[in-house]
């Protein structure tokens, strides 16, 4: 195969910020073509990455050997059908889907056809979290019994637009968005999960999906994970805080790939997804802690994966059926939230 020509559907925030600039760095990958009908955005796609923009999928399909869903969320599974029916590999930018049984039946197509299907977890590949799975993978902690994980903001007047405004039909509200990626980690982390119980609220004025919400995961290892996800958090808590028998580890901060991307940083830039060491996390105990080194956050990485798994036939860079099995969790969630109940997972 020679350069693998990409087509791209949606070109809001996921697209602009994410997808395009990661594409154009991959050696390999050639951003061909943009769904959008926004005139400023498609002059952008042809000044920026020389593509062309179209007006729907339909006239992607033919124009592209990769297809990149990067959509409304409500939008992901029939785009998504669509483009394993007219015989194009998929990236489905998270959540895949607002069941798992959508997700489900989504990877038995991918299956059928042969051809590869993924989901970009991006977050998989964030400075901390990879520090933190080294660390893990070290024994520095020993046994992790408890992993805390949040993504806080504070937005008290909302923003607009369909993941605040819409229901479950948009398949909007932060559980589904910085939730998808706060339960993939910790399903990436300690494993599968047996139980679930819940909280999720809307804290805000003309805001229609959830704005805050807890989850607290058993997992079948007996481990536990606390995850947060709030809009209205006017101090934030550690990105992460996992408890483990010998020591614990402490984190402050976001991952700065995201903010350096949407600066207008090239993911391929020398230092590009380098921590500041005024935020590196702090491993230890009380008197006995010290500062390490943040790994180096690569979002490169994930189509890097992309491509070697069109091109070798190597694994995708994050298998699906993880977010089955994360999209499970989530439902569970949602279900323990309305029931106020803890809800067992098959």
């Amino acid at each position: 195969m020679s350069e693998i020509q990409v087509g791209l559907v949606g070109y809001g925030t996921a697209g602009a910020v994410f997808h395009a600039p990661l594409i154009h760095a991959t050696p390999g990958l050639r951003l061909a073509a943009v769904v959008t009908r926004d005139p400023g955005r498609a002059a952008e796609v042809s000044t920026r990455y020389g593509a062309t923009a179209v007006k729907d999928a339909d006239d992607l399909w033919p124009r592209c050997d990769l297809a990149v869903i990067a959509s409304p969320n409500r939008t992901h599974i029939p785009l998504a059908t669509a483009a394993l029916e007219a015989g194009r590999p998929v990236v489905v930018d998270k959540p895949l889907a607002r069941t798992a049984q959508e997700a489900r039946d989504l990877v038995e197509l991918a299956a059928k056809k042969r051809l590869m299907l993924t989901v970009f977890q991006n977050r998989r590949w964030d400075g901390d979290f990879l520090t933190l799975r080294r660390l893990v993978a070290e024994g520095a902690l020993g046994d992790v019994h408890r992993f805390e994980s949040r993504f806080e903001r504070w937005r008290p007047v909302p923003k607009g637009g369909w993941r605040e405004s819409g229901g479950a039909d948009e398949v909007g509200g932060l559980l589904y968005d910085l939730g998808s990626h706060l339960v993939d980690q910790a399903l990436q982390l300690l494993g599968p999960v047996r139980e679930v119980y819940a909280e999720s609220d809307i804290r805000r004025a003309g805001v229609g999906a959830d704005d805050d919400s807890f989850l607290a995961l058993t997992h079948d290892s007996g481990a536990r994970s606390h995850l947060w996800v709030s809009a209205v958090a006017a101090l934030l808590g550690p990105r992460f805080r996992v408890l483990g028998s010998s020591a614990a580890y402490e984190k402050h901060g976001l991952d700065v790939q995201e903010e350096r991307l949407r600066a207008g940083m090239t993911p391929d830039a020398p230092g590009f997804g380098a921590d500041p060491e005024e935020q590196w996390g702090t491993l230890g105990t009380i008197g006995s802690a010290a500062r390490v080194h943040t790994e180096p956050g690569s979002y490169l990485d994930f189509y890097l994966g992309v491509a070697a798994c069109l091109r070798t036939g190597s694994a995708p860079p994050v298998d699906p059926r993880d977010v089955v099995d994360a999209l499970a969790v989530i439902e569970a969630a949602r279900r323990s939230a309305d029931e106020r109940t803890v809800v067992r997972i098959p």
